[in-house]
């Protein structure tokens, strides 16, 4: 009898250990899975958006919807990214709110609405560029290392949005 409690004990030990492994190798994928998609879905898409305002710029902005239309990209890129890190309990709320800071603060400039395209005035020309000014003064643009850091992230980000506000302000 002592023979199959011990047995028992044991294939139990390493049941537990494997479904423990399995556990933390879940969460580590979430926790990954949620970063990146922050990474993907805003700041590269910010970065894109720093991209097509040079090259509108460098264009006498020939195709301003270019513009509103990634901008459009980035605002959805934001709301996917905190919905699913809000779902899966990963994102702090103070982390949230300041995804929505962002969103709100973006969504004050030209965008497009499904199946309509905005219209930029020149104030709304000036208005994309010192938003690009914004994006390279935190560091998110083009020619311009990104960090793959959390933390990184969201300081250029809680900086950018204390920035645009300071802006719509004025």
């Amino acid at each position: 009898m002592k023979k199959k409690y011990k047995v028992l004990l044991v294939s139990s030990i390493i049941a537990n250990i494997v479904f423990v492994i399995a556990l933390v190798w879940g969460y580590l994928t979430v926790n990954l899975m949620n970063e990146q998609l922050f990474y993907t879905e805003v700041q590269y898409k910010l970065v894109e958006l720093d991209g097509l305002i040079e090259q509108q710029k460098e264009n006498n902005w020939s195709e301003p919807n270019l513009v509103t239309t990634q901008l459009s990209a980035v605002l959805n890129g934001i709301e996917v990214a905190t919905s699913s890190a809000k779902y899966a309990k990963w994102i702090s709320n103070e982390e949230r709110l300041l995804m929505e800071h962002l969103y709100a603060a973006l969504a004050r400039y030209p965008h497009d609405e499904l199946y309509t395209f905005s219209d930029v005035s020149e104030s709304d020309r000036k208005d994309f560029e010192a938003l690009q000014a914004e994006l390279q003064n935190i560091g998110i643009g083009m020619n311009m290392t990104m960090s793959t850091d959390w933390k990184t992230f969201i300081d250029k980000v809680e900086t950018f949005v204390k920035e645009l506000q300071r802006i719509s302000s004025l």
